[in-house]
């Protein structure tokens, strides 16, 4: 489904002569065909899924992010002007990011559902995120935000068993 919008888009860009939108979308149609390629020799004969579509999108978007960090850091202003663009073409093909609160509570959520307790429950929390919200989020940043709160729980029940008094009386 995911190739067919690609398709459309291109055709679409051609004929608006859109050249910033034709170069990313051919990019992107290239990376997924390598990666097809990839799949093939590994013995799948159908390519890669949509998922795994959404997970190169997210790298290409990643990769022009660090792109940009650096051309603004050596002062090419127009380099990173159309790194963003290219950002703004992928993100057309990605679903929405989930941010702020729903963010957070997607984190919770995946944290209740696996009742991870301990760092050592990180794995299954970020496996469960991942399968639940393929290309929906940042998944180093979710990755960040779940040691937190495995932590702050960890260092709360530390806590609560060193001083019971205190919570007792508080």
């Amino acid at each position: 489904m995911l190739r067919s919008e690609l398709n459309d888009a291109l055709k679409s860009a051609m004929k608006t002569k859109d050249t910033c939108a034709v170069g990313t979308i051919r990019l992107i149609l290239a990376s997924i065909k390598d990666q097809d390629i990839c799949a093939r020799t590994d013995g799948d004969t159908d390519g890669i899924s949509d998922d795994q579509v959404l997970a190169l999108l997210n790298t290409m978007v990643k990769q022009r992010r660090e792109s940009i960090r650096l051309y603004e850091q050596g002062g090419r202003l127009e380099l990173a002007q159309r790194e963003q663009a290219e950002i703004d073409v992928i993100r057309r093909f990605m679903p929405s990011q989930l941010e702020g609160e729903s963010f957070q509570a997607a984190i919770q959520d995946a944290i209740l559902e696996v009742d991870a307790k301990t760092i050592k429950d990180m794995g299954k929390t970020m496996a469960l995120l991942k399968q639940k919200y393929p290309g929906q989020m940042d998944f180093s940043k979710a990755s960040g935000v779940v040691r937190g709160n495995l932590l702050d729980t960890l260092c709360f029940k530390i806590l609560f068993l060193l001083f019971p008094a205190f919570w007792i009386s508080w």
